[in-house]
């Protein structure tokens, strides 16, 4: 949902979408040494947008969807708090008398790095199930009291996720048990990550052509 509301509010600023374009409701005051210019990124748009797509697939009354529908509004809301002011100087030979400046979103990289950390300490919840007039609804609740309550900044959720190190019948996952990895890599086929700390054997070859 982050990635869709990113997307669509740069496409709007960049003039590839006909639906949308900058955002003029400029929020607050110029200050000393600029004004206001240039075209800021309506991420109020992109996130109504991202919203209406992302979910509108979870609208079951079930706790996947409830966890989907949280961590994607934290997704839109990270991006929301990362705008920032971007400014363009003014003035004879670089001078910089007047500067204009407009809200422009983060890099996606400071993003996906922020969601990172807040992947890393996700809220653990557990499923509460209550009688509605529509039927049966499963919710969500924290499942430690006394931790802090996680806020719509947080990600949740309530399985843990697969150990794809060991076999995994139910997941069809064979693990990595055997796998062949990359000594020298520090991406996914590296030795440190695909043997999962169990370490790993060395064997040499001399190969003639």
């Amino acid at each position: 949902s982050a990635g869709v509301a990113f997307a669509v509010t740069r496409s709007c600023a960049e003039g590839s979408a006909t639906i949308c374009g900058c955002d003029t409701r400029h929020k607050g005051p110029p200050g000393e040494g600029w004004k206001w210019g240039g075209c800021s990124e309506d991420v109020e748009f992109g996130s109504m947008v991202s919203r209406e797509f992302a979910d509108a697939r979870e609208n079951r009354p079930d706790a996947r969807s409830a966890m989907n529908r949280h961590n994607n509004e934290a997704g839109r809301t990270s991006i929301i708090e990362h705008m920032h002011l971007k400014c363009k100087c003014h003035g004879l030979s670089g001078s910089c008398e007047v500067k204009t400046c407009w809200w422009s979103q983060p890099d996606f990289r400071v993003i996906g790095d922020y969601l990172k950390d807040k992947y890393d300490s996700a809220s653990e919840m557990v499923v509460e199930k209550h009688r509605e007039s529509r039927g049966w609804v499963e919710t969500l609740r924290p499942k430690y009291n006394f931790f802090k309550a996680p806020t719509e900044r947080d990600l949740v959720y309530y399985e843990n996720s697969p150990n794809f190190c060991e076999p995994n019948p139910e997941t069809g996952s064979f693990g990595t048990r055997d796998r062949i990895c990359n000594v020298t890599s520090h991406g996914i086929d590296g030795c440190d990550l695909l043997c999962c700390g169990r370490g790993h054997n060395t064997r040499t070859e001399k190969r003639k052509e």
